[in-house]
């Protein structure tokens, strides 16, 4: 892992703590696998708070917007959720994924 991406787990992880400071419900997105172009690599992470805030980054665009909102609903819920975005998946021209790559992304609940 590089200094740069340290750094960026470190400021997710801090606001993560402090969102659980503040009685925060917390849920956490990680890219778990890419095929082709990929904004983000595996590894990278998107933590959403209960209010919506969020800080990290899984994609870029419409899928950050459709990651937060399954992030709410796994925040709610409690239920893991895997979420796949891609030129074949209708859902990803939709979310602007329209480069050639696809993404997993894996978003639990954060205790």
């Amino acid at each position: 892992m590089t200094q740069r991406a340290e750094s960026e787990v470190d400021e997710i992880l801090t606001q993560v703590r402090r969102w659980q400071q503040d009685r925060r419900r917390v849920a956490l997105a990680t890219v778990i696998d890419t095929w082709g172009s990929s904004p983000r690599p595996v590894g990278s992470h998107l933590a959403v708070a209960d209010t919506g805030g969020f800080v990290g980054s899984v994609s870029g665009g419409c899928v950050e917007g459709a990651v937060v909102e399954a992030a709410l609903e796994v925040i709610a819920d409690g239920k893991p959720r895997q979420l796949e975005f891609g030129v074949s998946d209708e859902q990803a021209w939709s979310v602007g994924l329209a480069c050639g790559g696809r993404i997993a992304v894996y978003v639990e609940r954060v205790e």
